[in-house]
């Protein structure tokens, strides 16, 4: 459409013309809103009514919304104005490689480092199963910090089979449907010869593309051309770069990779660029081929044994027979020390999805022979599955349902998770599971020397121990007044300390990583970070915004020395959990799940009973327990900003965000008056132990009342509908998890006066989510008596018999206040419904059905509810649910000699 400056698209003000290409017009532009300078990618007017050209455009879009990576130019939004649809990007602003290159070639050191990150780049996506097919070095910038930035993922597309072939015309390189006269929309020079046939590319294709790249940085032309379209098509489907012309100081190594990137032949080129990262390793160090072939010759046998299941099994399900291929040729984990790391992506061997919510969901055994990992298969409950690394096939182990955050003793011959509310063990060849103890929400645990397990039975509470074989668990760590949990524990070598994960009031990105002696003495903060795990090569390794981080660690002096460095990208964690995606064999075998940071911001949105989702809020916060007043215009809701938690009210006609408190303490788990006029919430205040119960005027005038004065943790849950009673939930020492109600007694004009509170009900198992019928007779709630939380239903003030409402493992339970319908959520994040009727002394109830075949999202961050209901019965308002296929995770990723790259991250200091 062709834009000039000062034109405005929506919030964008256009600055200048950058370029035009085939796949669209680039344009620097302002961002109004924000105040920053953006890149506006806009579909040429040619091609705003062609389906497939449009479809290309907004498969750009979401390519780049499912890559998150340094050296990847970020996408901000897929917007429309004016007609128009524009991509927002990162603006770029230094000169792009073709510039750097027309200079002349690029010296081979600076060469090496740009090839890195191009290469960390195009990893990244193809983890995702997208390939690039249009790598040049036009499509490579320089930021103005010097990061390698990979543009223009216009032709890119998943990953697909490369059997068989297609129309030269449907080529993701040349068309003739462009403008009917054949346009070149990517760059004929660096198109692999499957490409320039016409057939299907995969990530071989980019492997080719990269060598042409690499080529032309050494030497400063490009490795195929001709005089036309034609003649350079030629010269890549028979001709040879001129191998002269690379500069006398490239290591034969690093030209064997870049003959091996161009292999026409695509079965005998490189397969993945991983391989080509651990050879172009090869080459940086200066080796030659001589002494890379010694190298190999004279390989340690012991440690190549004891690398081979791992490799075998890697490559039979990542790689294939192409990788096998490679393995015979260079070998190059084989070297001598320090060995080279080698990075393989390797599939489950199960159709399942991998859990990412809590702690590493894929652990390698001890001895580095078998893997353990949670995975559910579509809606199903998450299993735990075992897979011997000499087969190619995983077998799940039955009586694991909803298992979660697995650890290996320390023979490897037991796993113990934790399911149904319980802490729980089984032997690795299968049998049945084994009950320790409760732990309700559990969030890690460690196998120790002497047969114990110290463990995290709560989302709120500190550490505790439990012999092996089951028992009474003892408490072994207390929060500080400014914490909120210990999880994710971890026995240091010895059984003297225990390493683990402190989370810190009103914080939700990093974690306090602690050190607590044993039997006794004084803990120490040794870094912060999310996961921290110490490993045989004397290293603190722990994730930060998605890298994984090592430092070296004195076991002696339990303390860091040195500096932190980098060491992997792109490692799954999630803030809210304070979980990471990673955990390392004894033998020096990281396994982890690619891919980002999981935070806790989501929007808000209606669900209705079609599954329907309408935007309710659409800018993202880290909010949690939502509740709408009764005239249904408001909503009251917790929301973290990473220092301090605070309750909130939303009126959604005006769009308007008002802060409710302001204590320097957590409130949270906001519960509107039957009356809308104040709002009730948990907060932890002051010198306070605990979290008690306060409420305040909904309007946000007049002083916070205390309700409760108790050492231990409460959580408010429902009114009566005479607003005289607040039903809530207690941690209680001795019985876990009780229900209790408090009395108020007063007006307005008089003033309230809480009374003492009393047990509403108190059992051996944990009760919570205590929730009043609209008629004021019936209290819905949780109970783990049956193994895993069930909704139950007694009558209230009581006494009275109890009636169990779902038949599987469900949440948040919530009254219709429109009809006789109570609802609850599943494991899979469904809204069940059961209806009821009421007779004098019975409660009748109808087996539940599914309400709405939508799905939300969990808001990860505790205590939490997720979801209210809108008192016309209709509606719920939810985290908008995710595409759980879009976000399969079914594959992990392998570093073999992990602990030789540590030593090279964050080598020993020489004194």
């Amino acid at each position: 459409m062709g834009l000039s400056p000062g034109q405005r698209l929506g919030a964008y003000e256009v600055i200048s013309a950058i370029g035009a290409g085939g796949m669209g017009e680039v344009y620097r532009a302002r961002d109004t809103k924000l105040g920053r300078d953006v890149a506006l990618k806009l579909l040429p007017d040619t091609f705003r009514h062609e389906p497939d050209r449009v479809a290309r455009f907004q498969r750009e879009a979401q390519f780049l919304a499912a890559l998150n990576h340094p050296s990847i130019a970020a996408i901000y939004g897929l917007e429309e104005a004016s007609g128009s649809q524009f991509l927002v990007l990162e603006l770029v602003e230094g000169e792009t490689l073709a510039s750097r290159i027309a200079r002349g070639p690029v010296p081979l050191a600076e060469a090496l480092v740009v090839a890195r990150q191009v290469i960390s780049a195009l990893e990244a996506a193809h983890e995702k199963g997208i390939i690039h097919r249009d790598l040049k070095p036009a499509n490579i910038a320089f930021a103005s910090n010097g990061q390698v930035k990979v543009l223009d993922f216009g032709l890119a597309k998943v990953m697909e089979p490369t059997s068989g072939a297609i129309d030269i015309s449907h080529s993701p390189t040349l068309t003739f449907n462009a403008t009917r006269a054949g346009v070149i929309l990517g760059t004929a020079a660096y198109m692999s010869p499957e490409q320039a046939k016409g057939r299907v590319a995969d990530k071989r294709s980019d492997v080719w593309a990269f060598g042409c790249v690499l080529y032309e940085m050494l030497t400063g032309k490009r490795a195929f051309e001709g005089e036309d379209v034609s003649d350079t098509l030629a010269a890549i489907l028979r001709g040879e770069p001129d191998w002269t012309a690379l500069p006398s100081d490239v290591p034969a190594p690093l030209r064997t990779v870049v003959k091996r990137c161009l292999e026409k032949d695509r079965l005998a080129r490189i397969p993945d660029l991983s391989v080509v990262r651990f050879l172009m390793d090869d080459a940086s160090v200066g080796a030659e081929a001589g002494q890379a072939a010694s190298a190999i010759a004279g390989a340690q046998g012991a440690a190549a044994r004891r690398a081979t299941p791992w490799i075998a099994w890697a490559l039979a399900g990542a790689l294939g027979v192409g990788l096998a291929a490679v393995v015979v040729l260079w070998s190059p984990w084989r070297t001598a020390s320090p060995r080279l790391p080698l990075r393989l992506s390797a599939e489950l061997g199960a159709d399942a999805s991998l859990v990412t919510t809590f702690g590493s969901s894929a652990i390698p055994s001890p001895d580095g022979q078998t893997l353990a990992f949670i995975a559910q298969k579509g809606a199903s409950v998450p299993q735990l599955y075992i897979r011997r690394l000499d087969q190619l096939q995983a077998t799940a182990l039955s009586g694991t349902d909803a298992a979660a955050s697995p650890f290996f003793s320390p023979d490897g011959q037991w796993i113990a998770f934790f399911a149904t509310g319980r802490l729980k063990k089984i032997a690795v060849t299968g049998g049945a599971a084994v009950s320790l103890c409760d732990a309700p929400s559990g969030r890690g645990g460690t196998w120790t020397p002497d047969g114990s397990i110290i463990f995290t039975p709560t989302s709120t509470g500190g550490l505790f121990r439990v012999s092996s074989a089951g028992g009474r668990p003892e408490p072994l760590t207390a929060l500080t007044e400014d914490e909120t949990t210990h999880r994710w524990p971890q026995i240091l070598p010895g059984g003297k300390a225990v390493l683990y994960s402190a989370g810190v009031a009103g914080r939700t990105d990093d974690s306090n990583l602690v050190v607590q002696p044993l039997p006794k003495g004084d803990r120490k903060i040794v870094q912060r970070g999310l996961y921290g795990r110490y490993l045989p090569s004397g290293h603190l390794v722990y994730v930060h915004e998605g890298t994984l981080f090592a430092q070296l660690f004195d076991i002696g002096r339990l303390e860091t020395t040195g500096q932190a460095a980098p060491a992997v990208e792109g490692v799954i964690a999630n803030a809210g959990t304070s979980g990471a995606q990673f955990a390392v064999s004894d033998e020096g075998v990281l396994v982890y799940v690619s891919g980002q940071l999981v935070g806790n911001d989501a929007p808000m949105s209606w669900m209705d009973r079609s599954g329907k989702l309408t935007p309710l809020r659409t800018t993202p916060a880290n909010w949690s327990n939502p509740s709408i007043s009764p005239d249904g215009r408001k909503l009251a809701i917790d929301i973290s900003d990473g220092r301090q938690t605070d309750v909130w009210v939303y009126e959604w006609e005006r769009d308007t965000l008002s802060r409710l408190t302001f204590d320097p303490g957590d409130d949270q788990r906001p519960v509107w008056t039957p009356d809308g006029r104040r709002i009730a919430f948990a907060s932890k205040r002051g010198n306070d132990a605990a979290s008690n119960l306060y409420w305040q005027l909904a309007d946000g005038t007049g002083e916070v009342q205390r309700l409760t004065t108790s050492k231990n943790v409460q959580q408010p849950g429902s009114w009566h509908p005479s607003g005289k009673f607040l039903a809530f939930q207690e941690q209680n020492p001795q019985t876990g998890a009780d229900l209790m109600s408090l009395t108020l007694d007063g007006s307005d004009a008089t003033g309230w006066k809480p009374g003492t509170p009393t047990v509403f009900l108190t059992t051996p198992f944990l009760e919570g989510s205590p929730m009043f019928s609209p008629d004021g007779k019936w209290i819905a709630y949780l109970s783990n008596e049956s193994g895993r939380n069930e909704v139950y239903v007694r009558p209230f003030p009581g006494p009275g018999g109890k009636w169990q409402v779902s038949t599987g493992a469900a949440d948040d339970p919530t009254w219709s206040r429109k009809r006789p319908e109570l609802f609850f959520a599943t494991q899979e994040l469904r809204m069940m419904v059961a209806t009821y009727s009421n007779e004098v002394g019975s409660f009748r109830v109808d087996k539940p059905t599914v309400w709405s075949e939508g799905r939300f999202t969990a808001r990860p961050r505790p205590p939490s509810r997720d979801l209210d209901i809108h008192p016309d019965g209709e509606r719920f308002v939810v985290a908008p649910g995710t595409d759980q296929t879009a976000s399969k995770q079914d594959k992990v990723v392998f570093i073999f000699n992990f602990f030789d790259e540590l030593r090279r991250v964050a080598p020993v200091s020489k004194r």
